[in-house]
């Protein structure tokens, strides 16, 4: 019975994936340098670079409850603009244990919004990291949230009452 236990152990232990922890300073290297050029891509209206770091059937979650588009929805979207800055603060990436999945926080900083949150996750494929999802939010002081929340819920109330 020992001698059973032992080899499925070692069976398990072999069956793991084993992480680098170069390979993953490398990626995180890597999407951090990405995700820079993603906001400096917006910042510039370079829409092709912009969309070439997302996957195809990526999903951007903006601010507003309705923003919930895919790729050709937020193209359409970005190409009505003059792009938009955000400036990183603050980074958080983490890698899957297989290395093929990360995902991210970051604080950024934006004129007009002061401060956001941006969330992903991205997935590597052939073609290198690919954004497969992207989500900005303003993060709310938990002293705020009740008032804030309130205010949504009468505006939504409103605009609904609008709409009949």
């Amino acid at each position: 019975m020992r001698a059973f236990i032992l080899a499925c152990f070692t069976l398990v232990l072999m069956a793991a994936p084993v992480t680098n922890a170069n390979d993953s300073a490398k990626d995180k290297a890597l999407i951090n340098a990405m995700l820079n050029h993603l906001h400096a891509a917006a910042a510039n209206a370079d829409w092709p670079e912009y969309f070439g770091l997302y996957a195809d059937d990526a999903t951007f979650l903006g601010t507003d409850k309705t923003e919930r588009w895919d790729m050709p929805t937020f193209k359409s979207y970005a190409a009505q603009t003059k792009g938009w800055k955000y400036t990183m603060t603050e980074r958080h990436i983490d890698l899957s244990a297989d290395g093929n999945a990360a995902w991210f926080d970051e604080l950024l900083w934006n004129d007009a919004y002061g401060v956001s949150r941006g969330t992903g996750a991205l997935i590597r494929g052939d073609s290198g990291w690919k954004i497969v999802q992207y989500h900005l939010t303003f993060p709310m002081p938990n002293d705020l949230a009740k008032r804030f929340t309130e205010e949504i819920q009468t505006f939504e109330k409103n605009a609904a009452a609008q709409e009949k």
